[in-house]
């Protein structure tokens, strides 16, 4: 799954119905005053997980909408998958083959085919011992004088052919019995090894058609926004689903450079707004490394043209920050 950085805003994406910096600007109506005294002035900022797909496709699914909320592992959106699942059985197809072939080079040959070498063994052997019987009776006529030693010649190479024949199939036998040897063995496993590699590469692409919730993704977890329609072509890496887990709001706001010595990441800070109720608990997490001039959504008379640089605070717990909404103007104070 890819998630990109919170601030990253893809340019692809075909529609956005969020637009912060325009509903901050509107609601920033009343920031062209100064700020309150011994604070400053801010807005609430929401980090975004926003969910991609690594692969490309048409959008065949969105069970999700923009508002409602979702957990850790819930299908957000699925894109069209049949190539990778063509891909996937033809990778499946190709592991079984090469286990089969490697299973095959570490066992000998078949049974049937042994006891067809046993059996000419068998043939074999008793053609040498007949051949030797008939070497002998031979031998017996030729010291009779009964026939020419020529014709013991002969006898004596068909009594040494069935011999031959008989040691050529005990070497037959025995090469059966064993199993391949063992460079085709160990040639034979590493092509199974590849082939159940490329098969998990294969089912990681289909599996990446659909996708989800991730585990970060909390009870209470909105679905922010939904870039693409059921139909449209997504590209590799676009999001198509934005989520904003709970809690995870926090305020911007901009000190001049006169004020930045005064404050330290871990300090404690007040944030208030319009309908909050009370005020709300936060620590400064980050101030910027490099200073700007005039916030970009705060325009305020008294700011305008300072060099000024920006700090970002969270809420103490989840609970304060589930107050905020993402572009609510916030005063920012000291803790007292």
């Amino acid at each position: 799954m890819n998630v990109h950085p919170p601030a990253a805003r893809p340019a692809h994406a075909p529609r956005r119905r969020q637009a912060p910096a325009v509903l901050i600007l509107a609601a920033l109506a009343s920031a062209c005053q100064a700020p309150p005294p011994g604070g400053w002035t801010g807005y609430a900022e929401g980090d975004y997980v926003r969910v991609a797909a690594p692969l490309g496709g048409a959008l065949v699914a969105l069970p999700v909408q923009a508002g409602q909320t979702v957990a850790a592992g819930a299908p957000l959106f699925t894109l069209e998958s049949q190539s990778e699942a063509a891909a996937r059985d033809e990778a499946a197809a190709r592991a079984a083959a090469s286990l089969a072939t490697a299973r095959n080079a570490d066992s000998g040959r078949r049974a049937d085919e042994i006891a067809v070498t046993r059996a000419q063994l068998a043939q074999a052997r008793s053609a040498a011992t007949l051949a030797r019987s008939e070497l002998a009776r031979q031998q017996q006529l030729v010291t009779q004088g009964f026939i020419s030693p020529a014709r013991l010649d002969d006898v004596q190479a068909a009594a040494t052919q069935s011999a031959a024949r008989v040691a050529e199939l005990e070497a037959a036998l025995k090469v059966a019995e064993l199993p391949g040897r063992p460079d085709e063995r160990a040639a034979a496993r590493a092509t199974a090894q590849a082939a159940e590699q490329v098969l998990a590469q294969s089912r990681w692409r289909l599996e990446q058609k659909t996708q989800r919730a991730p585990d970060t993704a909390g009870p209470g977890t909105q679905v922010a926004d939904t870039y693409y329609r059921v139909g449209e072509w997504v590209p590799a890496g676009a999001p198509v689903v934005s989520l904003l887990p709970p809690g995870a709001i926090k305020a911007r706001f901009w000190v001049a450079e006169a004020e930045l010595g005064t404050l330290q990441p871990g300090q404690a800070v007040r944030l208030q707004c319009d309908g909050c109720g009370a005020p709300i608990a936060a620590r400064i997490t980050r101030i910027a490394t490099q200073p700007e001039y005039t916030p970009p959504v705060i325009y305020s008379n008294a700011q305008r043209a300072k060099l000024v640089f920006m700090v970002e605070a969270r809420p103490e717990t989840p609970a304060d920050a589930q107050r905020l909404k993402p572009g609510q103007p916030l005063d920012v104070r000291r803790a007292s």
